[in-house]
């Protein structure tokens, strides 16, 4: 009977050996796991700013591009005000001339 038992306990033991080594197993894919997760965040952070520049060249770009025809688009309408004030500016001294034209002949 003491056979049994010893080998009984020598059993338990062994099992109880198994369980924790394969528990510290465990703990060690666990921890390997987080780190390379943490790993490949931190790769990944670093990588933000060469994957947000195309973006962001691009975004200034079309800004630019805006910008521009919006100043060729203002130069231009400021071009044909200019214009139509300097054709009232001469309708407006003529008118007046003729005004005093009238006014004096009267």
């Amino acid at each position: 009977m003491e056979d049994i038992l010893k080998r009984l306990l020598d059993a338990e033991m062994r099992a109880e050996a198994q369980v924790e080594e394969a528990s510290k197993q465990r703990e060690a894919v666990i921890a390997q796991t987080l780190e390379e997760a943490r790993q490949a965040e931190e790769r990944f952070q670093a990588r933000i700013d060469a994957l947000r520049a195309p973006y962001l060249s691009q975004g200034e770009e079309r800004s630019e591009q805006a910008i521009a025809e919006l100043k060729k688009k203002y130069e231009e309408r400021s071009r044909h005000l200019r214009s139509l004030a300097e054709g009232h500016e001469r309708e407006a001294v003529d008118a007046a001339f003729a005004v005093l034209r009238g006014a004096s002949g009267e």
